[in-house]
């Protein structure tokens, strides 16, 4: 053996790494890393046990930990599929040597997720295998395929971390799992469902200690940050953020709350769920089981003298109804809503009941949104413009002769891009669209009123990106739809 694994084979026996870890800078020279007098103790331990010449250097935890995730992601292990030892770990990273293979498998898949900056994991299983695949910047991608007799024990696994029960394996069953991957806090929303070839399960990865975006760095144009900040200055009304699932409306809202003075403010948030932990904010938790619904919170809410309020989503009649009350009695309600466009948010709510009037004199501005993918700044090259691209272009009176677009590398998994970005359209509620909504006009009457102020639809926004280099025009027309 040699001795780098006589190295590593010692280290992996410490129940908690998380405060020293050896490296080998050469064939013969080892660095002691350490940030603290009991990670000093460790270090020093392991250097006398095994009779090293190294070098003790002090250093912050987040280089260890940091360096112990690449250990855990390269390191290879025989996965024994009989094993049925489940025990939880808290931090996954000070899991023991002597751990069953399944949770170091489960460990594994979990860390090297959250470095590849994937929002979610999915476990599925095939008629002849089991894999693990990751979301990142919208797409999907096979992480690792394994044999199908894992499968049981790795759902087991998950199951047993997000306390549901393992017997079950006829309904689906919802839990959360909350783990810490170094000095991150990871929480995840766990989905089981039944199939044809077993379960399957995914794993949204909400990361609540990572860094809050501000409204320039979500995307937002720069001309119209201004704007923004200026509505959601005023005392009172609704603002809605429109689009899919997964489209970063939540992220949008949150730095909208990070815009405003919360030293100033009262402000209250039901989610479901709470997806960033903010300073200065309370937020509460929706709870069906005891009847916190997002309806119900807001009627609590108005009596605890609130600012502003955000619902995390409006899905019925009764929370929107709810909302629009509370906007009419002086605060400002932020929340989200499922339509293709801004326009459509306002035609859905009148569906919901909402008296035009009321809805009219409440509403001020609707925020649709999409996440394109960003072309990858590593290998980035100017490419011509397609015939047929450039003829789908032009009937939008768009000429385009070049383009940017990434040729693809291992930064970016050979697919040319590399992070996203959000785009946006903005429709203000001025007289002409409130006398529009009186009347219940349809979204397209909206869209056009709204054209004659300015109103530029995502499309618009998104090929401004394409001309400045960011993203490109496959991009925006596979995700946006043209008037």
């Amino acid at each position: 053996m040699s001795t780098f694994d006589k190295i590593k084979d010692y280290y992996l026996k410490f129940p908690d790494r998380s405060n020293f870890i050896p490296i080998m800078e050469n064939d013969e020279s080892v660095a002691v890393y350490y940030c603290d007098d009991d990670g000093f103790k460790k270090a020093f331990l392991l250097a006398n046990a095994l009779e090293l010449n190294a070098d003790f250097r002090e250093t912050d935890q987040s280089f260890i930990l940091e360096k112990l995730e690449d250990i855990f992601e390269e390191s290879s292990e025989d996965f024994d599929e009989n094993e049925d030892d489940f025990e939880d770990v808290s931090d996954i990273l000070s899991a023991s040597y002597e751990d069953a293979p399944v949770i170091k498998l489960v460990n594994q898949i979990i860390i090297s997720a959250v470095k590849a900056g994937a929002s979610d994991i999915h476990f599925e299983t095939r008629a002849n295998s089991f894999l693990a695949r990751f979301r990142i910047d919208g797409k999907l991608r096979t992480f690792k395929r394994y044999p199908k007799s894992l499968h049981e024990a790795v759902v087991a696994r998950i199951k047993v971390m997000a306390m549901l029960d393992v017997a079950e394996g006829r309904r689906p069953q919802d839990g959360r799992i909350n783990v810490k991957v170094g000095n991150r806090n990871i929480d995840m929303r766990v989905s089981v469902i039944p199939s044809i070839y077993g379960e399957k399960v995914v794993l949204r990865i909400l990361e609540k200690s990572k860094n809050l975006l501000s409204l320039n760095t979500v995307g937002m144009p720069e001309h119209w940050i201004k704007r923004f900040e200026q509505h959601i200055s005023k005392p009172n009304g609704i603002i809605l953020v429109t689009g899919p699932t997964g489209s970063g409306k939540t992220t949008t809202l949150y730095a909208a709350l990070l815009a405003m003075n919360r030293q100033e403010r009262n402000i209250l948030t039901i989610e479901d769920p709470v997806e960033y932990d903010v300073d200065g904010i309370t937020q509460v938790q929706v709870n069906n089981t005891v009847g916190l619904n997002f309806a119900s919170a807001i009627r609590s809410f108005l009596r605890q003298d609130p600012d502003v309020i955000l619902v995390g989503e409006i899905r019925d009649d009764e929370t929107a109804k709810t909302a629009v009350q509370a906007s009419l009695t002086g605060h400002l309600v932020l929340s989200t809503l499922h339509t293709n466009d801004a326009p459509s948010a306002v035609a859905r709510l009148v569906e919901m009941d909402i008296e035009p009037f009321l809805l009219s004199s409440s509403i001020t501005l609707v925020v649709a949104q999409r996440l394109v993918r960003k072309n990858c700044p590593n290998c980035v090259e100017t490419v011509a413009i397609d015939e047929d691209l450039h003829a789908i272009l032009e009937k939008e009176g768009i000429v385009l002769t070049e383009y940017k677009r990434g040729k693809g590398c291992k930064e970016c998994f050979d697919t040319g891009y590399k992070g996203r970005l959000a785009i946006f359209e903005f429709l203000e509620v001025n007289d002409a669209i409130r006398r529009l909504i009186n009347r219940e006009a349809s979204a397209f009457e909206i869209r056009e009123a709204a054209k004659e102020s300015g109103f530029q639809s995502m499309f618009q926004s998104g090929m401004d990106l394409v001309k400045q280099g960011i993203t490109t025009p496959e991009e925006i027309l596979a995700t946006t739809r043209i008037d």
